[in-house]
């Protein structure tokens, strides 16, 4: 695998924004799970605001991506859109990425909760380890804003029927002020106990009925 250079994204990386946006919807497809689509614009901004990360190797050849979204004047802060090139997946590159992101989301918001809403178990691993616990979503933020991001996921209709209180994804939530509650979900994270649980959930799921991992490991 080629060394990558992990970096905060400027004007410069704007030619990477249409593949980007490409292999975010073919990632969101092929998985048939929930990726919020984001507009080739959304994402030049935030590359120019320097809120977004990217990883290129020393040939040039971008390797991966994510971006930071705010709310509430940057109290809640979400690291969005982690995305690895096909061609340089499982070699750790999501990881390194996504923890790129977390500090910068640490440093320019160091005061903020940090959200999660993933289906992959990966990134529930990755966020897991940099201090994130479940939380129900109502415990994530109370900002309509916040869900009208999920409007492009191929599950929102589970979301909305749902009246946005569930849906396929697990929230996770960072708090600076109070990660004692991450203890439990690293006990079960390491136990391998919450793979299951995360397939249990989206099988339930499938059949309209109300799961939530929580139920079983109440924080």
């Amino acid at each position: 695998m080629s060394k990558f250079i992990i970096s905060l994204a400027n004007e410069s990386h704007i030619n990477f924004v249409d593949f980007i946006c490409l292999t975010i919807a073919e990632s969101a497809t092929q998985r048939g799970t929930g990726i919020a689509k984001r507009s080739p614009e959304y994402i030049a901004t935030k590359m120019r605001e320097g809120k977004a990360i990217i990883a290129l190797n020393k040939k040039g050849e971008f390797g991966g991506f994510c971006y930071i979204e705010t709310w509430d004047q940057g109290k809640y802060v979400a690291n969005s859109g982690l995305i690895v090139n096909p061609t340089y997946r499982h070699h750790g590159l999501a990881r390194r990425i996504k923890e790129t992101a977390f500090k910068l989301s640490r440093k320019k918001y160091p005061e903020a909760h940090i959200i999660g809403l993933t289906t992959s178990l990966a990134v529930m691993k990755i966020n897991s380890d940099l201090g994130y616990y479940p939380v129900t979503f109502s415990e994530l933020i109370n900002d309509e804003a916040f869900w009208t991001g999920c409007q492009s996921c191929v599950n929102y209709d589970i979301l909305k029927g749902k009246d946005f209180k569930n849906c396929l994804c697990t929230g996770m939530l960072y708090n600076p002020k109070d990660n004692k509650k991450s203890r439990k979900w690293n006990f079960i994270k390491k136990s391998k106990i919450y793979e299951r649980l995360a397939s249990m959930k989206r099988a339930v799921f499938t059949k309209d009925r109300k799961f939530s991992i929580l139920n079983l490991f109440p924080i």
